[in-house]
């Protein structure tokens, strides 16, 4: 399975990515025990049903050799996002990245991240 054909993830699917992205490969009893922290009513069962989901779907790897399995991306974070802002861009922005930017900075950016990327900006205006 290719990078672009791996489905995209829900949003629980999303909230398990950020947590292995962050944490590392792990397995699904590791996975609750972290999950439980955020959101204490969610059951063991939810969380590995998940997890075998995307595995079956390709959005992680599950290594078998040793017990418990351990679960973690097939794609590395930045990727994935780049992937999904990509889409997004298309579907929403009718694949202006400009509208993308003026969009977010309309409202969705703190005067401290504004002056973050005029410095960038800047930056690379000089290379």
């Amino acid at each position: 399975m290719t990078k672009s054909s791996i489905p995209k993830p829900t949003a629980s699917e999303l909230n398990l990515l950020k947590l292995l992205w962050q944490y590392g490969p792990m397995n699904s009893k590791q996975a609750h025990e972290r999950l439980q922290l955020e959101r204490p009513e969610i059951a063991y069962a939810t969380v590995l049903r998940h997890l075998q989901i995307m595995h079956g779907k390709g959005i992680l790897t599950r290594d078998e050799s040793q017990r418990p399995h351990l679960y973690a991306p097939s794609q590395a974070q930045d990727s994935l996002q780049t992937n999904l802002l990509k889409d997004m861009i298309q579907k929403v922005f009718a694949g202006s990245g400009k509208a993308l930017i003026l969009a977010a900075l309309r409202g969705h950016v703190t005067e401290a991240e504004r002056d973050e990327i005029e410095q960038i900006l800047q930056d690379e205006k000089k290379t």
